[in-house]
């Protein structure tokens, strides 16, 4: 009752404003809006698809800037779908960003093209949820992961107003975000007495080196020595939960060599040896999970580390 209680009074602030929030069916955008996704499939000899973000949002509901911290900056969207379902759903966490530090405090997370990938998860049977983080220098590490633990523990206490099953949670992290989900994982002090059921990972900065470009420093300081104890190795080690690391051939070396150097760090330990896949595309969020389930991105790969996470049983 409680929960149910707090719903009516998110509601009735959004109305107001003081939550900065609100409610509101995805409306198609014009045929001619050049904002499209580029997906390149595996085999399909190059050719490039562009599915129209507005139409895989159809039938979808969202409910924006839901505060999970108390400030304006560290706010989430949630995705749901209209068909309402007999049993709560997975939910899946998107954590995205290009960058550790900005002047104006948050990543830019929103966007019909994200949105594309939120409406993936709600028209897979899913609960879409999708964060903003702090940047440094005002928030430096680890702040990026105390934010994901916060955002984890809000979805743990709230989902469930949107048919959402705490007890499945998947985060998955892009490009800076995937930094961040990871320091999550490999620093338990972070978790705040929980974790999520499985990640996904993709293109991301697992250990800061001497090679660290402005941003990175102004995240992880400007002191190298302390890189490795900042880093994701050994602790991610140590997490139980299945894995889906990903990175694309269009990433800088930098980038591919640091998803390498993790699955092989990751298959010599006592844990598990991740799923892997090597993308063809990196053109943003909405193109790593495209509208379908297309084996040219992380979509089916997803949808399979959901199956495997409910055959063996809640965490």
């Amino acid at each position: 009752m409680t929960r149910y209680l707090v719903l009516g009074f998110l509601l009735t602030t959004m109305a107001v404003g003081s939550v900065r929030s609100s409610e509101f069916r995805f409306l198609p955008r014009p045929a001619t809006d050049p904002l499209t996704i580029r997906l390149v499939l595996e085999g399909s000899n190059g050719s490039a698809a562009a599915p129209d973000p507005a139409s895989a949002c159809e039938g979808v509901t969202f409910t924006r800037s839901l505060k999970y911290r108390d400030n304006d900056q560290t706010v989430l969207d949630v995705a749901t779908s209209d068909v309402k379902a007999a049993v709560t759903r997975p939910v899946l966490l998107f954590v995205a960003g290009e960058t550790f530090a900005g002047e104006n405090g948050i990543p830019d997370f929103t966007g019909p093209l994200q949105d594309a990938a939120m409406c993936f998860a709600a028209c897979n049977g899913m609960v879409g949820v999708r964060m903003a983080y702090q940047l440094a220098p005002a928030n430096p590490w680890p702040g990026g992961a105390r934010d994901v633990a916060t955002a984890i523990s809000w979805i743990r206490d709230n989902i469930d107003l949107f048919q959402g099953n705490p007890q499945e949670i998947v985060a998955i992290g892009y490009s800076v975000g995937a930094s961040h989900v990871a320091s999550y994982l490999a620093h338990p002090e972070l978790q705040v007495g929980h974790s999520v059921a499985g990640v996904v990972l993709v293109s991301g900065l697992y250990r800061a080196g001497p090679d660290a470009s402005e941003a990175e420093k102004a995240y992880f300081g400007s002191d190298a020595s302390k890189y490795e104890e900042r880093s994701a190795f050994p602790g991610i080690a140590r997490t139980e939960m299945p894995i889906l690391l990903a990175w694309s051939t269009l990433d800088p070396p930098r980038l591919i060599a640091q998803g390498e150097k993790l699955k092989a760090f990751l298959c010599n330990s006592p844990a598990h040896c991740p799923r892997t896949r090597v993308l063809e595309s990196r053109d943003g969020l909405s193109s790593v999970f495209a509208p379908d389930a297309s084996s040219g991105s992380l979509a089916e790969p997803t949808l399979e580390l959901i199956r495997v996470i409910e055959a063996r049983g809640l965490p």
